[in-house]
């Protein structure tokens, strides 16, 4: 369809009615469409669709019920999906005669609007051609309305800065200075008591840039390794096929190091059963040595190695031994590895599942309290870089730990620690890298806010991503950044020794930055459960996450009955001080009542992530699935 409306259009300026009408005589006969016709024209014309607006749009224009659209019903419905009044009106402020925006008109929007220092006059003209039918327009190098409605509902002018949808960071710094996406009891689907385990939840994981997955290691029948929550009702997986989908996902979204955190409870002799699997099955993608085959002070980085699994497990002895000894076979080899196995933590019983939950793992601490544990050697030596240490105190790991040696923490610990020392818990970050964890009464796999985390440079925040929430939010949106691959680089003051920062400061010496988002329309919205037509209250929220004194969270008016395209025209201003942690979350709510919202969609991303200017912002659903084409526009401003 769309060659066919260049091709009939060389003299007319703009979508005009005997454009409209030929686009209808392609698209139908005898003038009339039915539903499928509609839709088929209106995709031919390059036209953003939804299907439930779109019934109802349709169910306006035939109040006899024939199923049927006439010309000018189908124009009517064309310009209520092109002619929206917000991108009317700022068109019509660009444009000098009001009908065409011409490449000069168009490049100075790009620079001085939009922020695009980079913007020419060849980028116009490759702007012009992805997003103009019009032959004329295409020829002569400037936008009609409709072509400029296509441009900014594109990718061409998503809220998410284009460099930063690529890897553009330093991926040669030691792995301690990253933020790593990190997942929590990965295998399972929901709850930690009854839950499903399924081998999808580490596919998904993997998809989503998920950089650590973490694997629960039990004695199984036959002498093969199982996978679940111990001492609960949750499934079963084999060891073998978890680690064959992870062997196939590894690095469909990252190329990226990978880490497998194994959390093992068993015998010796499945535990040689799970290094045969993993050497046998990762085959090359198994770090077995380091990168240089000699020893170094530091960590290795992402970039060295690239398309590399880590195991995260207990180890006997110093990584100079593995390298002197070069990894020989060691069948049948155990060692001692004398150290308390880490404690997953406690907290007050509140329901007879959550009772449930703690005598589980009182059972399992119980089973697991010696301070020794028996480690068959040939898993010992597939741990190089990231040896599980239990966490002692700051001075401990600062006169003791190994750089290759990390901590894991129980959220409640890390918590305290970082209120506490905060300087210190970030100067701990700068050589080591830290995993939180979920308290163990989280029994139905509810998250931790992550954010306080970050903080203080803790690299891994392991959260459940099965479960959905504001924490899940600020996952993804955190590691949109950098190309999605899974890694971040932290901020310099948490990564330079001579620095110091406290997060919970109340000022910092510093101006900052003041933001202004202006919340203009939606577009597309999704209707709430109790709501089957267009009858939602609608509300727009920003929200700020970031270091204490950053945080905040303003919203717009309600705008009533109008989820094709509310118009909110409100502008919403914050100061944040410290830019580097800030991420923003929009968010879309049904107002139901006076105290009660209905979540409708959301999208986080890091502050400095942010484009300037006219955006618009894909919604996502409490999932982090699109919900395309729903968005918000939005006119974004800071200094």
């Amino acid at each position: 369809m769309s060659s066919t409306y260049i091709a009939a259009s060389t003299t007319s300026a703009s979508m005009d009615d005997t454009c409209l009408e030929s686009a209808v005589r392609h698209g139908a006969s005898e003038g009339e469409m039915n539903y499928q016709d509609v839709v088929d024209t209106l995709k031919g014309l390059n036209v953003t669709l939804d299907t439930n607006h779109l019934r109802a749009l349709i169910k306006e224009q035939d109040p006899d019920r024939s199923g049927l659209v006439h010309l000018e019903a189908f124009k009517s419905i064309y310009k209520r999906f092109v002619h929206r009044q917000d991108l009317l009106h700022l068109f019509h402020r660009l444009s000098k005669d009001q009908k065409v925006l011409t490449s000069e008109k168009l490049l100075e929007f790009l620079r001085d609007e939009q922020c695009e220092a980079d913007a020419n006059e060849d980028a116009v003209r490759q702007l012009v051609g992805r997003h103009e039918l019009m032959l004329e327009a295409r020829k002569e190098n400037y936008m009609t309305l409709e072509g400029f409605v296509r441009f900014m509902n594109s990718a061409d002018d998503h809220i998410l800065r284009r460099d930063h949808t690529r890897v553009y960071q330093d991926m040669t710094q030691p792995l301690t200075n990253y933020y790593i996406s990190t997942s929590h009891n990965t295998y399972l689907l929901s709850d930690q008591i009854m839950g499903q385990s399924h081998l999808f939840a580490y596919s998904s994981a993997l998809m989503r840039g998920c950089r650590c997955l973490e694997i629960d290691c039990w004695d199984g029948d036959e002498d093969e390794p199982i996978v679940y929550h111990g001492f609960t009702l949750t499934s079963k997986l084999l060891f073998k096929t978890v680690i064959s989908v992870i062997e196939k996902y590894a690095f469909q979204a990252s190329p990226y190091p990978l880490v497998l955190s194994l959390e093992n409870h068993c015998s010796p002799k499945q535990q040689e059963v799970m290094a045969k699997h993993l050497i046998s099955i990762l085959g090359d993608k198994l770090l077995t040595m380091t990168v240089t085959n000699s020893f170094s002070r530091f960590l290795p980085s992402p970039e060295a190695l690239k398309g590399k699994i880590l195991i995260k497990h207990k180890k006997i002895g110093l990584l100079q031994d593995t390298i002197l000894s070069g990894a020989p076979s060691t069948h049948g080899r155990v060692g001692e590895y004398n150290e308390r196995a880490e404690d997953e933590g406690s907290a007050k019983v509140e329901s007879k599942k959550m009772r449930f939950s703690m005598k589980m793992n009182l059972l399992r601490r119980s089973a697991e309290s010696k301070t020794k544990q028996t480690i068959a050697m040939p898993l010992s030596d597939l741990v190089i870089y990231t040896k599980s240490k239990k966490f002692t105190s700051f001075q401990y790991s600062r006169e003791n730990q190994k750089f290759y040696e990390n901590n894991s923490l129980s959220e409640q610990e890390a918590q305290k620690l970082a209120r506490e020392s905060a300087q210190t818990f970030v100067h701990h970050t700068m050589k080591f890298i830290t995993r939180v964890y979920p308290k163990g009464s989280r029994a139905a796999s509810s998250n931790f806010y992550p954010q306080e985390f970050w903080n203080v440079g803790c690299q891994m925040a392991a959260l459940n991503f099965q479960t959905p929430g504001i924490p899940m939010d600020l996952q993804d949106g955190k590691f949109l950044d950098n190309g999605r691959c899974g890694f971040v680089l932290k901020p310099e003051f948490l990564r330079n020794e001579d620095r110091s920062f406290d997060p919970y400061e109340r000022k910092y010496g510093t101006r900052p930055m003041f933001i202004t988002i202006k919340v203009i329309s939606g577009f597309l919205l999704p209707y709430g459960s109790l709501s089957k037509t267009n009858k939602n209250s609608l509300i727009a929220k920003v929200e700020i996450y970031g270091v204490t004194v950053d945080e905040g969270r303003k919203q717009t008016q309600v705008v009533k009955n109008n989820a094709f395209n509310p118009l909110w025209d409100q502008s919403l201003t914050f100061s944040v001080q410290v830019p580097e942690l800030a991420l923003v979350r929009f968010c879309l709510e049904d107002q139901l009542s006076v105290v009660s919202n209905e979540f409708l969609g959301q999208y986080a991303l890091p502050l400095t992530s942010m484009s300037k200017g006219y955006r618009h912002v894909p919604l996502l659903n409490k999932h982090g699935q699109s919900l395309e084409p729903a968005s918000l526009f939005v006119h974004i401003w800071y200094q």
